[in-house]
């Protein structure tokens, strides 16, 4: 059976053998994070956050105010703190192997997020992002390794090619 990543957060899944169910909340108390705050991905729909506040964040990480509209925001141009927070975001929050050096909208609105202390749904995250790169033709490589692998020993799952720490 293939995994359905539902846009609602709904994951349906057969994992060596064993039926998989579980939503946001479900998945957030596996892994024993809050399933409280922002938890909207706006990779492909960039209306969910309205381009003044997109122009405003641009602004802010790129430490430009002259700056007229949105746009990707280069690494170097950030504070070491906005980096710092960037680099946690592409690491952990939303990771992927490419674009590591320029934040797009989405990177730019978890990172000012985290930099004003505010909560993040993760495992709502997860879930959209994962659906995001399930449904692309664009090879990717699937990242929460770890988080996953917790997940499936929590179904009693036994995994044959674990990587220990």
């Amino acid at each position: 059976m293939p995994t359905v990543w539902s846009p609602m957060g709904l994951v349906t899944s057969t994992v060596g053998g064993h039926r998989l169910r579980f939503d946001a909340a479900g998945l957030g108390e596996m892994l024993r994070v809050p399933a409280g705050g922002f938890a909207v991905y706006i990779r492909e729909d960039k209306t969910m956050l309205v381009e003044e506040r997109l122009l405003e964040l641009t602004q802010r990480l790129a430490q430009d105010p002259t700056t007229t509209r949105p746009r990707s925001v280069r690494k170097g141009e950030m504070l070491p703190l906005h980096t710092l927070l960037f680099w946690f975001v592409i690491k952990n929050v939303i990771p992927r192997g490419q674009g590591r050096n320029l934040a797009n909208p989405m990177d730019i609105c978890l990172t000012d997020l985290l930099d004003r202390g505010e909560k993040i749904i993760l495992p709502m995250i997860m879930i959209h992002h994962i659906t995001c790169i399930a449904n692309t033709s664009k090879d990717h490589n699937m990242g929460y390794g770890f988080r996953l692998t917790s997940v499936f020993e929590q179904f009693r799952i036994t995994l044959q090619n674990r990587v220990s720490l």
